[in-house]
């Protein structure tokens, strides 16, 4: 842009003081929890969220969504022993035995077999410790940094750089990019899956264990967990009264608790809907509709926003400031579409949005052979 955007003059276009938003108050059994909007990120709640934590059977969304982004899921898988010494919950694969990759994967989603978990990171990466070092990039890649997983399952434990687990928000940060994945979506959304090993002698139906399912209007995806360090977990996807959101809960409670962890989603769930919002906003800019060019053929430029209005994601209370910060007057020549200043949408005093004010039109410096037009007018006149 042109040398003038050292200067702006800033202009209050609508002003609205933030008021102060006290602690939340929501009592939950989770030693760690979250609430995250899909398309922001924003935390909407959390509880000691980037806390590192066992987090048990909640591994299984990393194990998934790798094998679908990297591996041919119409492929064999063979059985090695390690595989089918697997600990409870586990499906009973046999040593040698083949199974479809994705009849491995809707048995690890469904039932949280934790046989059918090694099956995959073998076959994935030739060895499960390999395939932690395979599935800690991917998970640093896609944002989820403070994530350790020693384990394809979850099962509690332990190499060199430490013990398995990860935070509440890393986990959701990884689910919010499960969801986006179709494949993802289709197996941990199925009722039930049956399939045979390569022989066709072997049989089995699995049954998804994800309740949220059934009982929550808007569950759209989830995986629980257990084991004794982690207690019951659960991450999942939820959209309620056109709010997309991703909610965790580690260590919500121990045996005989079971139920827990769904009266924290389900408070967690209502809290972020009655909270929170979508709200469209549109700045008033018919103060700066022309801006005055300096050295142009015309006197002022025209200008308009890259977008009308915008969509933001704020808590009810939330009030906006709406900042214009633009030039006074900007030199000739101009090229359409030429940005020339823009909006700020502010929330606590934090930029949470810009909407660029840019050029209608071009309009050409005046040169030698614009002087000279000028004079030929004059003379024909």
């Amino acid at each position: 842009m042109k040398k003038i955007i050292s200067f702006f003059l800033v202009i209050f276009l609508t002003f609205f003081t933030v008021n102060p938003v006290d602690a939340d108050d929501i009592r939950l059994y989770a030693k760690s929890a979250i609430l995250m909007e899909v398309e922001t990120e924003e935390i909407m709640y959390g509880k000691s969220e980037k806390v590192f934590m066992q987090n048990a059977s909640t591994t299984k969304i990393m194990t998934c969504i790798y094998i679908l982004n990297h591996c041919n899921i119409n492929d064999w898988a063979k059985v090695s022993s390690n595989a089918a010494s697997q600990p409870r919950v586990r499906l009973g694969v046999h040593a040698g035995e083949k199974y479809r990759v994705k009849d491995m994967l809707y048995g690890m989603m469904l039932e949280s077999f934790n046989d059918c978990a090694v099956v995959l990171a073998e076959y994935a990466a030739g060895s499960v410790e390999n395939f932690s070092k395979k599935i800690n990039r991917e998970a640093t890649k896609m944002g989820a940094k403070s994530t350790h997983f020693v384990t394809p399952n979850g099962l509690d434990a332990s190499n060199a750089e430490g013990a398995h687990g990860t935070t509440a928000y890393d986990l959701a940060i990884i689910m919010s990019k499960c969801i986006k994945n179709q494949s993802f979506l289709n197996i941990t959304r199925k009722e039930s899956y049956s399939f045979q090993d390569s022989s066709g002698k072997r049989e089995f139906t699995c049954v998804n264990h994800n309740a949220l399912l059934r009982s929550m209007d808007g569950a759209i995806s989830g995986k629980t967990g257990y084991t004794s360090k982690a207690g019951y977990c659960y991450v999942g996807a939820v959209e309620k009264d056109g709010i997309k959101m991703i909610v965790v809960v580690l260590g919500s409670g121990w045996p005989p608790h079971k139920s827990y962890k769904w009266s924290d989603v389900k408070s967690l769930i209502n809290y972020g809907t009655s909270q929170y919002e979508y709200r469209n906003v549109k700045p008033d800019i018919s103060k700066i509709r022309k801006i005055p060019v300096n050295h142009g053929t015309k006197k002022y430029v025209s200008v308009r926003l890259s977008e009308d209005e915008v969509k933001l994601f704020l808590r009810k209370k939330d009030k906006i400031e709406i900042r214009c910060k633009i030039i006074p007057s900007i030199d000739a020549p101009i090229k359409k579409g030429d940005v020339i200043g823009k909006i700020q949408y502010n929330k606590n005093k934090k930029c949470v949005h810009e909407t660029m004010i840019i050029s209608r039109e071009n309009i050409a410096g005046k040169d030698y052979w614009w002087y000279f037009g000028e004079l030929l007018k004059d003379f024909m006149i």
